[in-house]
């Protein structure tokens, strides 16, 4: 999980049931998987817009199909930060800072690009998956519930990606 804290804000912490403790590991989970979605976000775009071959237009559908489920994700999970108390990230830079997945290393092989972005929702996946145990540790369900759906969506993207490698 990332070092780094979650961003500050000037608003008091939530008195939800949830110690100080436990509010700020929720929220340094939930920096870093938004900025691992976003990073995600940003190269599974770029790799739509540049694929080509024989596969363009299954992997030129299926990279939109990634993307678009990324895109609608990054808003839930800052928008639970802040119900949480923190700010989220919210520029390229802390994207970066908190993100353990690799900016888009530009490729123009197709199954480059499909092998990269399985193992990008993996890693998602591998980091999401004790998260959801922090949450639900510290009684916040709504937290473990959202982690829990993105990891469904890392796993499927995965298997997806995997299976047209195959």
């Amino acid at each position: 999980m990332a070092t780094q804290t979650p961003v500050k804000t000037t608003e008091s912490s939530p008195k939800i049931g949830i110690k100080a403790e436990d509010l700020t590991a929720i929220n340094a989970g939930l920096a870093q998987v938004l900025s691992d979605t976003f990073t995600l976000y940003v190269k599974t775009h770029g790799y739509h817009w540049n694929v080509t071959g024989p596969h363009f237009r299954a992997l030129h559908l299926m990279f939109e199909e990634q993307y678009t489920e990324l895109w609608n994700s990054v808003d839930t999970l800052a928008e639970r930060m802040r119900a949480l108390g923190s700010g989220a990230p919210g520029s390229l830079a802390e994207f970066q800072e908190h993100a353990s997945i690799r900016d888009n290393q530009r490729t123009t092989d197709a199954m480059t690009m499909v092998e990269n972005l399985a193992t990008d929702h993996e890693t998602l996946a591998r980091l999401i998956r004790p998260l959801v145990e922090v949450a639900e540790d510290a009684g916040d369900g709504a937290t473990a519930d959202l982690f829990n759906a993105r990891l469904a969506a890392h796993e499927e993207a995965a298997w997806m990606l995997r299976s047209f490698a195959a």
